[in-house]
């Protein structure tokens, strides 16, 4: 066990700290037009801000939002710059953290490749020493070598920018941009495009403000659903209603979470609405989001007093499996296949599928909490690291593990349970090694992933993967049995075997008060207690004599 890693301890998710709840905008063709100026005129300001933040270095810079912010008040109104600026300030740092972790990774993919080169070719890893292993041939070792250059002109370049304060973001998305140089292959038509940009590109957000009424005055529904948008200075001549604002004749119901949000705006709290638009479906949707103070999770011990549904994902389906809180499986175990081959709409909602269905199996299991796997495949698709194995770095990096984990954390907070979050090291190996074949019967086929999800949720639970070892033979005076009992989590050397103790249980010359433990039942009637059998009245009247009781003596060598 030397060389396996320190693992980690389980812990409890918290929940999610926001509400987000969408509805969709039956809008009437004039509706549609206003919205498309004003949301093609706030992309605008928003995409030369952008460009003004992205220009400008990192220190010495504080007061550059203010600056911006003024800039664009002339041309829409002061709520609208400030929405715009924040918009482009978050913009901003999510492209430093994405430049920060290309860095890391550029770094660590150049370092290597370096030990690679640096070893001969053909030669075996020595993990002790530290030593990766060569490369196969010297064909090989050229294609490394033009990997290891175009690696480190792309670190040069990024180190460049990191300096600089210098971001590339694309508003409207990278890959809908490069589609414009191969429509074919895209499958649209020049004026598709244009629309599908268009749409991308618009600005239509507006955060919330706490005291104002419904919650938000830039975009204000009120709580009969009416509609209402404060038009940008330089578009008021679209206004329909007073103090410059256009009031659709749209009217916003929403269905899920409806009377909380409504609570909020009848409080007037914060609640910040986004329009968007999708050209392919022709439809106008309406997304309203809030924070709340998220609850505070519950102790490990709590969580998991009533055992725990264990969950292996993989790249098609989600084996689950119920453990009771001393680490048994407990009937049959649970797969929730879902889809990811299709379009980013496709695999959301299969994984939204997948998860309320293992939610309801949680509810049925009468557990209060989830076990899964705390992965990061950030690292693990490298082909530095997994060599050739192309098949296997798609599927890892196809996977949604963030967006699983994501969307399992908020919609267990609503069904009130927990999510335990363990260590993945091991799990498939050890579940596969100690758990698989216990497992199978006859008409069960328990498979790998079945498995690993029993060690998932022991994890979970405080208790060992491995399971005991065989109990020894029933010629034993022991018997079958004793190592079947699970030790709790706080027990030391419960891995092992019973410590060997000297066996003064049938020695019939030792008082009561001086045996270590109680008497164990023979397996003949050899030695056995009179006691044990109650005697016929024939037997009463004639004991057996004395001489079959035996003699002990008392002199100091007899014992």
């Amino acid at each position: 066990m030397g060389g396996l890693r320190e693992l980690s301890a389980p812990f409890v998710v918290p929940g999610p700290a926001g509400v987000a709840i969408r509805t969709r905008l039956r809008v009437s063709s004039a509706d549609a037009l206003v919205l498309t100026e004003v949301g093609l005129f706030l992309g605008s300001l928003a995409s030369r801000d952008l460009g003004a933040r992205s220009g400008r270095r990192q220190a010495g810079e504080s007061d550059s939002r203010a600056a911006r912010k003024r800039a664009l008040t002339g041309a829409s109104s002061a709520r609208w710059a400030g929405s715009v600026t924040r918009a482009t300030d978050d913009q901003w740092a999510l492209a430093r953290r994405g430049q920060a972790d290309e860095l890391v990774w550029l770094r660590r993919e150049i370092a290597r490749i370096e030990a690679r080169l640096a070893r001969p070719l053909a030669a075996k890893a020595d993990h002790r020493a530290g030593l990766v292993r060569g490369l196969s041939s010297s064909s090989e070792w050229h294609a490394k070598s033009r990997r290891l250059g175009a690696l480190r002109d792309r670190l040069a370049a990024l180190e460049t920018d990191w300096a600089a304060g210098r971001v590339r973001v694309v508003r409207g998305g990278k890959r809908l941009a490069r589609s414009s140089h191969r429509l074919g292959e895209a499958g649209l038509s020049r004026e598709a495009w244009r629309e599908l940009w268009q749409a991308a590109r618009m600005f239509l957000a507006a955060d919330g403000e706490t005291g104002k009424g419904w919650g938000n005055e830039t975009i204000r529904v009120t709580d009969t659903g009416q509609l209402s948008i404060r038009l940008p200075a330089a578009l008021a001549h679209l206004a329909n209603a007073p103090h410059g604002r256009y009031a659709a004749t749209a009217t916003v119901a929403f269905t899920h979470r409806g009377e909380e949000w409504q609570d909020r705006i009848l409080a007037d709290r914060a609640v910040a609405y986004r329009i968007h638009h999708d050209p392919v479906r022709g439809r106008w949707y309406l997304t309203a989001a809030w924070k709340r103070t998220p609850a505070p999770a519950p102790p490990l011990r709590t969580a998991l007093a009533q055992g725990v549904l264990a969950v292996d994902m993989n790249d098609d389906h989600l084996a689950a499996w119920h453990l009771d809180r001393h680490g048994n499986p407990v009937g049959e175990p649970r797969r929730f296949p879902y889809d990811l081959s299709r379009d980013t709409q496709h695999r959301d909602a299969q994984i939204r599928h997948a998860l309320t269905r293992l939610l309801h199996s949680a509810r049925s299991s009468a557990v209060a909490a989830i076990a899964v796997e705390d992965l990061d495949f950030t690292a693990s698709t490298s082909r530095e690291r997994h060599g050739r194995g192309k098949r296997f770095r798609r599927l890892v990096s196809r996977f949604p593990t963030a967006r699983l984990r994501a969307r399992l954390v908020c919609m267990a907070a609503e069904q009130n349970l927990a999510v335990v979050a363990v260590d993945p090291a091991y799990t498939s190996r050890w579940g596969a090694q100690h758990w698989q074949q216990p497992l199978m019967t006859s008409t069960r086929k328990t498979t790998r992933h079945d498995a690993a999800a029993v060690a998932i949720g022991r994890r979970a639970l405080g208790h060992p993967i491995r399971r005991r070892t065989a109990p020894p033979p029933h010629d034993r005076r022991d018997r079958a049995g004793h190592r079947t009992a699970q030790a709790g989590p706080e027990t030391r050397w419960r891995e092992g075997p019973r410590p060997r103790m000297p066996d003064h249980g049938h020695d019939p010359c030792r008082p009561d008060t001086e045996r270590k433990r109680a008497t164990s039942m023979p397996n003949t009637t050899r030695g056995m207690r009179l006691s044990a059998f109650p005697l016929s009245p024939q037997e009463v009247s004639h004991p057996p004599p004395p001489a079959e009781i035996p003699d002990c003596g008392t002199g100091p060598g007899t014992m």
